[in-house]
């Protein structure tokens, strides 16, 4: 682990700590096990059967609305990660919420048949009111980002332009059946499937009320840019689902939405780990034209 890193991580871990502290926890902090450190950090408590999840500077109101949503998706009947109901949620702790979580134990990433099964379920529920779920936005934060890479002047502006043709474009998108509640990041490593063969959704960050043709792209871009979903699962999935969502003509701008993330993530992961900054100005040059016809391959971001 590089010095940065362990750096990140004891500064979580020190978060994680305070939290604990705030709930009365306090003597479970030191054998937490980290799960995942990004740009939410994921705690698992073992002796607790708890997992905290510690949100970016300034998202309570997100952390918030995440717990709703999954209590939401449980009293519908849509297995989905629980939130712990005996511990106030969403506390800030140093500027970053907390939300504690029921660890599902061992579990297996999930497929794109069992996503879309529950991807079907969820779209078909009525938009709930007192969730306080906003209109899904594609393009959240994403000038930002592209202006805290160390891409050189002329990517970064090629990437404003870009994302300034894409706003509007998604403006432009031809009507579509009414809205649903979206997952926002519908891809099958937000699915836990358990030893019972139960599939629960996780992470409901990018939750919000839009077409439901958004959480499908997710899926088709996977198979038709990246490469990373095989034709063949790409079919099962869209029969799992029922429809397939590249055959509808606002397409192309939500994969161009969906590739604009996906490269603007790999920039801003470079910021700390140079080892992605090829990845980040190969996917750049895809997105420019200059790497020929999808699928580009994209590789994982390491």
């Amino acid at each position: 682990m590089t010095a940065p890193a362990v750096v990140a991580v004891e500064t979580s871990r020190e978060h994680l700590r305070d939290a604990c502290d705030a709930v009365g926890l306090t003597s479970q902090a030191e054998q937490a096990e980290l799960i995942r450190l990004g740009e939410n950090a994921m705690w698992r408590l073992p002796r607790l059967g708890l997992v905290a999840r510690i949100a970016r500077d300034g998202q309570r109101q997100a952390a918030a609305r995440e717990v709703r949503v999954a209590s939401w998706l449980a009293a519908n009947g849509i297995p989905a990660v629980r939130p712990a109901e005996e511990i106030e949620q969403a506390l800030e702790v140093g500027g970053r919420a907390v939300t504690w979580w029921h660890d599902l134990g061992p579990h297996r990433p999930g497929t794109v048949v069992e996503l879309a099964g529950l991807l079907r379920r969820m779209h078909a529920l009525p938009v709930p009111e007192g969730v306080g779920l906003g209109r899904t936005d594609p393009f959240v934060r994403l000038d930002d980002r592209i202006g805290q890479t160390d891409l050189d002047p002329a990517q970064r502006a090629w990437l404003h332009q870009h994302l300034a043709q894409l706003r509007s474009a998604w403006a432009a998108l031809p009507e579509t059946t009414p809205e649903v509640v979206v997952h926002g990041d519908a891809w099958a490593g937000n699915v836990a499937v358990t030893p019972d063969g139960t599939a629960f959704l996780l992470d409901f960050e990018r939750t919000a009320t839009g077409p439901r043709e958004w959480d499908l792209a997710s899926t088709a871009v996977a198979c038709k840019t990246s490469g990373t979903v095989s034709i063949l699962d790409y079919q099962r999935y869209c029969r799992a689902y029922g429809r397939d969502v590249t055959e509808w003509p606002g397409y192309p701008t939500l994969r161009g939405a969906r590739e604009l993330r996906l490269t603007c993530f790999a920039a801003q992961t470079a910021v700390q780990h140079p080892y992605a900054h090829a990845h980040a100005v190969y996917r750049l040059e895809c997105l420019q034209g200059l790497h020929g016809p999808r699928p580009w391959s994209w590789s994982p971001v390491p």
